[in-house]
């Protein structure tokens, strides 16, 4: 399950697969599939490519199986600051702050990213007056993110790979979104323990191409708080656990 193409067709036809079930994409080389839509969420774009194909699927069934928690602290809350696309990044300053306030509440935060983001995780650590051990940017596979993210207590980041790996481990989150909508990628709507922030029916200024975007320099941190005692609370209320 690969991107619309067509750089990604030509990379996988170049394999000579026996068969390719990929989106239609004629200039590429590849005339079977469905066509793409741009207003699909991420979801149901795989979903119907594959039933395309007569392949079943439960768009509800989202779950992944938990990896074993071996050398990773557990019933952490993972702050997540970075993104590899700069606009979809809420300030490092609002990160740090957020990080004071749960601190103060009993929280044990670490601060997630890849070994590109370690300057700004390093960032939002110092501000917020945390340990240097607290700081994982760069310190973790994928594997080991994983399970960081699995045995949380709450995960807190922007519309990135780590609010989906939340998604999947059934773990609190509130996911900060900005240039794209969570109709397109957001949590399922129905669970109350994953809450989203979108302020982008706000009045917010135009865009300079320069740092968050408007929509995400809109969430203050107070905000996110409430959203965080909402999802904790959803928790408690639902049972919820990890799959």
């Amino acid at each position: 399950l690969h991107g619309r193409g067509p750089q990604s067709h030509r990379l996988l036809l170049a394999t000579r697969p026996r068969r390719l079930l990929a989106y239609a994409h004629p200039d590429a080389g590849h005339h079977d599939g469905p066509h793409w839509r741009d207003d699909d969420h991420e979801i149901d774009r795989w979903c119907r490519l594959l039933a395309w194909y007569d392949i079943p699927t439960d768009r509800t069934d989202l779950a992944l199986h938990r990896p074993p928690p071996d050398g990773i602290p557990t019933g952490v809350t993972v702050l997540h600051p970075g993104s590899k696309i700069v606009a979809k990044r809420w300030p490092p300053e609002r990160f740090a702050a957020l990080a004071r306030e749960l601190t103060d509440r009993g929280h044990r935060v670490m601060v997630t990213g890849s070994a590109d983001e370690r300057g700004v995780a390093g960032r939002v650590a110092r501000l917020a007056g945390l340990p240097a051990d607290a700081v994982l940017a760069g310190e973790t596979d994928l594997g080991d993110l994983a399970a960081l993210v699995a045995y949380a207590r709450l995960v807190v980041s922007g519309d990135t790979g780590v609010a989906h790996l939340a998604t999947g481990y059934r773990t609190a989150s509130v996911v900060l979104f900005g240039p794209v909508a969570p109709a397109r990628w957001g949590p399922p709507a129905d669970r109350p323990w994953h809450r989203v922030i979108w302020a982008v029916s706000r009045d917010n200024p135009a865009w300079d191409g320069v740092g968050s975007h408007p929509t995400l320099a809109a969430v203050g941190v107070d905000e996110v708080l409430a959203a965080v005692d909402e999802v904790e609370r959803a928790v408690r209320v639902s049972g919820a656990v990890a799959a």
